[in-house]
């Protein structure tokens, strides 16, 4: 009996000890069941002190438990917040997890629809230049095909000798036909240097379009030419000759007159037109005098003696339109070479002076002998 008694209180006092270690408010009753075990050693041993010892060991046991189970609950009590706040910040720690997946997510999926789009708008630049290079190569070729229809030839102006002469990269001069310019290069009428300005801006280094009409060269060994700034779609069409056509250029503005040599006649008509436009407007070498400041079309003289002219012209087979055709009926003084004219006449005479010649006219700009 004694080793059983001793066995239940070793037990006893073992799991009150737990009890303590789990909820320390358990002691108290351990305490409470060590002073009943020694009052009641003292009773057994001496039969002496409180003889029911035994209720206070059972008290001691119950309050051990009863205090283990208080302080447990009132430690989880304690701890709920905490744990709630735990909670609380795991939950807000696991949103914000979220929402920042999701913000990577959306600036991962915003990046790439940026890069599809950038790869679309690159594939769009692409296409359009291969459009635009397959719309110019097309545009080349028909202006090709336009311009060998129409027998134009592209070439680049080198130089400018005048207002009516200009001279290619390739070192070909080239007098324009139907128009006549007042001279500024041996001798110098008026509004020939503004006339040789104007050719000099509008055309020194550019590309440009030649076009023959009848006539290759001149006895100077020049190229006769029309000369076009953009291939025209028809070039007998009277809007695209006033816009692309040179020759149309000066006349129009005043710093030619029309001067026709035949048989390179294929525009002749729509420069006296513009030359009449021209001189009604006062352009130009128009506002210097009705006659102009050169010989041309337009000039009274040539005027009453066209038909004359037109065979002069005809029969010198120069082609050299810097100046008129006509010529005087006769002569009322003769010389026999220049030498001999210019003892009289330093400069020379033109057309309408007495003592012209055509056998000195040897340029045919309808001024015999000038210098």
């Amino acid at each position: 009996m004694k080793v059983i008694r001793w066995t239940i209180i070793t037990i006893a006092i073992v799991f009150m000890l737990l009890l303590g270690i789990a909820a320390p408010a358990a002691f108290i009753g351990l305490a409470v069941f060590l002073i009943g075990l020694y009052l009641n050693n003292q009773y057994r041993k001496y039969k002496i002190n409180f003889k029911r010892s035994g209720w206070i060991m059972a008290a001691g046991f119950v309050l051990s438990i009863f205090l283990a189970t208080a302080d447990s609950d009132a430690t989880e009590t304690v701890n709920e917040p905490e744990k709630k706040q735990i909670v609380t910040d795991q939950g807000e720690a696991g949103k914000a997890e979220e929402e920042k997946l999701a913000e990577e997510k959306a600036k991962e999926e915003k990046a790439k629809k940026q890069a599809e789009e950038q790869a679309r708008l690159e594939a769009e630049q692409v296409e359009k230049q291969k459009k635009e290079e397959a719309e110019k190569q097309k545009q080349e070729q028909d202006q090709n095909q336009a311009a060998e229809s129409l027998g134009l030839e592209l070439v680049t102006v080198g130089r400018v000798v005048d207002g009516d002469t200009i001279e290619t990269s390739d070192g070909r001069k080239v007098r324009l036909i139907g128009v006549n310019t007042p001279e500024s290069t041996t001798r110098v009428e008026e509004y020939g240097k503004e006339a040789s300005q104007f050719t000099t801006s509008e055309l020194s280094g550019k590309k440009i379009w030649m076009q023959k009409d009848v006539t290759d060269t001149d006895r100077y060994g020049r190229l006769l030419r029309i000369v076009w700034v953009d291939i025209p779609t028809d070039d007998m069409d009277e809007n695209e000759i006033r816009e692309k056509m040179f020759n149309a250029h000066l006349v129009l503005n005043g710093y030619a007159e029309p001067s026709t040599y035949n048989p390179d006649v294929k525009y002749s008509e729509y420069f006296r037109e513009f030359g009449r436009e021209a001189r009604e407007a006062n352009k130009g070498l128009w506002a210097l005098g009705d006659e102009g400041t050169t010989k041309g079309d337009l000039d009274s003289a040539a005027a009453s003696s066209s038909s004359s002219s037109s065979g002069n012209a005809s029969g010198s087979g120069s082609n050299d339109s810097s100046g008129t055709a006509s010529s005087s009926g006769s002569s009322t003084e003769s010389y026999q070479n220049c030498t001999e004219l210019r003892k009289v006449y330093p400069s020379g005479v033109p057309s309408t002076h007495p003592a012209y010649d055509s056998k000195h006219d040897r340029d045919k700009d309808n001024y015999a002998c000038e210098r």
